[in-house]
């Protein structure tokens, strides 16, 4: 189900908000049920798992151990493998955020994180395997909603560095 804009959560207004001023026109959906997981969102889109790009916040820590938010941008059909992750980004590691430092990051709560619509912009990995699905499935801005992407509009949304990031 599409929703119009005065329809949406405000945090989604936001994330379509971003998605126009980066040029892309793809309209969010409202769905019926929670789709804070992959398995989740594959089922209420009859999808495979792969085509869901999770949204995970992850605190990137450098070599002098200064931490900073790292989105990553993943397939539903993998985890990601934060320590072969870390040395091809040359980063001393690569921790889970907690909600706060997810919020804090994107003002967007786990299980909705979109890839835009962010405070301020977040350094983000696309997952490579991520090019074998079209469409994409990515949230958009709240567990309850997810908006259509291609792989290029992903890069292009996010301005994203691609890597493989899957075990």
């Amino acid at each position: 189900m599409t929703a119009a804009d005065g329809q949406l959560p405000q945090r989604s207004r936001i994330v379509q908000d971003a998605l126009r001023s980066a040029g892309v026109d793809s309209e969010i959906r409202v769905l019926p049920d929670s789709a804070k997981t992959a398995a989740l969102a594959a089922a209420a889109l009859d999808c495979e798992v792969g085509a869901i790009a999770n949204s995970l916040v992850f605190m990137a820590e450098d070599m002098d151990g200064r931490q900073s938010p790292l989105l990553v941008m993943t397939s539903g059909r993998h985890r990601v493998d934060t320590d072969a992750l870390a040395v091809r980004l040359g980063l001393a590691r690569i921790i889970r955020a907690d909600p706060e430092q997810v919020r804090a990051a994107t003002g967007q709560a786990i299980g909705g994180v979109a890839p835009a619509g962010h405070p301020r912009p977040v350094p983000t990995i696309i997952d490579v395997s991520l090019s074998d699905y079209d469409p994409l499935w990515v949230a958009g801005g709240t567990p309850h909603t997810i908006v259509p992407l291609s792989y290029a509009q992903l890069i292009t949304i996010t301005g994203g560095r691609e890597e493989p990031v899957g075990d």
